[in-house]
């Protein structure tokens, strides 16, 4: 059911190059929770493309407000005094729906921009304070926070860190899921040394690791008590994928600034930015003379872009999507769960918001390291669109997936584990 196409000068994000060569997976079209290669297949697309496409394929009203918005002003920068109404307009939104006091939001072209725009802003709002020793940064293990230049110092994903020579230093990953290692790592750095640190409310690209109960409420108060900024990743989190606006709502935890992306738009646009709190903000905001930041994307404040934002915005509060997150929750956990009972699966992890994944049995990781991409491509043949990373199968579906898509998810990673089973070495098929 793959599409097989000419040799390719399209050089393909995180690929193997060599091996996408005559075989590219070209997608033509797209509706609601479905996709369909050159050759009409059809999919069941349970990644909502890269984490984003929230509000379902097809969306017209997207559509036509980024159509109408570009007949009348198409694209202009935000630089200096610079501004245009539908990215004014977001900015107010997304103040509005933001979790903490005062908001201020920064506005930019994706998740990496986002986060480099965060972690640049922690360090100057130091130094603007008279701290300027205070440039350390911590992540989590299996964080994936981008592949811009800071993004990529502070990945907690080792293989995105390498072969690049040197890279921003003043950088600590901690485990992901102890509050005592984070509180360890900021006394021995020293919290006068500690800017920020970087949490995802669920892990997302580093394979779907839920927080331990009380871990995100633990972070926020040593950062509390110490002065730490907690800096919230909700790149995928956001925008109905946990059941809130900015996912970080269900811990009761007020950040100091949330990045996001992805979401805000479904993906119709390339999006992202900073919602920062007014604490954070004042020093830039506190009258004329005062400290510019000398940063931002060249397409900050796209009208059109933010035209499909204020749209999608508009589409998931009308038809009840942010809440469907937590509401997908529990069925698409369970389903993956019924897939765990296979005999080349290990254990299924979710059951916070509508994003869940699938790890392989160890013994036939080992033995077949790429045994999830070929799960992955074997899924293809049953009408599933299901992402490898790292040992697991991930998904994080449309919010308008129903349990009867649900019930073709688990058909076709079944079958696709199958598949796979049957050409394993005997002595790994456990």
């Amino acid at each position: 059911m793959e599409t097989t196409t000419r040799e390719s000068r399209l050089w393909h994000p995180f690929a193997d190059m060599g091996a996408v060569q005559g075989n590219e997976f070209v997608i033509d079209r797209a509706e609601d929770v479905w996709v369909w290669d050159a050759d009409g297949n059809r999919y069941f697309d349970s990644t909502a493309a890269l984490w984003y496409v929230n509000a379902g394929h097809g969306r017209t009203e997207i559509i036509d407000a980024v159509a109408n918005q570009m007949r009348r002003l198409a694209a202009y920068h935000t630089f200096g005094d610079f501004s245009n109404e539908p990215a004014s307009r977001l900015a107010d939104r997304l103040a509005e729906l933001a979790p903490m006091d005062d908001a201020r939001v920064f506005l930019a072209s994706g998740g990496g921009d986002g986060i480099d725009t965060a972690y640049k802003i922690a360090r100057r709002w130091w130094f603007e304070r008279g701290e300027a020793d205070r440039t350390h940064i911590v992540t989590r293990m299996h964080g994936y926070h981008g592949t811009h230049g800071f993004g990529t110092a502070i990945a907690g994903i080792p293989a995105n860190r390498e072969h690049w020579g040197p890279l921003p230093e003043d950088n600590t990953v901690v485990p992901y899921d102890s509050v005592d290692a984070f509180s360890d790592a900021v006394r021995r750095l020293g919290a006068d040394r500690v800017a920020a640190i970087f949490v995802e409310p669920v892990i997302g690209a580093g394979g779907v690791y839920p927080p331990p109960p009380g871990y995100i409420e633990g972070i926020a108060e040593i950062c509390r008590s110490t002065g730490v900024l907690f800096i919230c990743d909700s790149v995928i989190a956001a925008f109905g994928r946990l059941g809130t606006w900015f996912g970080i709502e269900r811990f009761g935890v007020r950040p100091d600034m949330v990045v996001f992306a992805k979401g805000v738009t479904s993906g119709y646009q390339p999006l992202g930015g900073v919602v920062v709190s007014g604490r954070i903000a004042e020093p830039f905001f506190a009258g004329a003379g005062g400290p510019m930041l000398r940063h931002g994307p060249t397409y900050a404040g796209h009208p059109a872009v933010c035209a499909a934002a204020l749209a999608n915005l508009d589409v998931l509060e009308r038809d009840g999507l942010v809440d469907r997150g937590r509401e997908l929750e529990e069925p698409l956990l369970a389903t993956l769960q019924r897939c765990a009972e296979h005999p080349i699966a290990s254990e299924a992890r979710g059951g916070v918001g509508a994003m869940a994944a699938l790890s392989l049995d160890p013994d036939v990781l080992s033995a077949d390291p790429l045994a999830p991409n070929k799960v992955s491509a074997k899924a293809r043949a049953h009408g599933l669109i299901i992402r490898p990373v790292a040992n697991a199968l991930v998904c994080s579906p449309p919010l308008t997936t129903t349990q009867e898509h649900l019930d073709l998810l688990g058909e076709g990673l079944s079958a696709a584990l199958d598949d796979v089973r049957a050409e394993l070495p005997a002595a790994s098929k456990a």
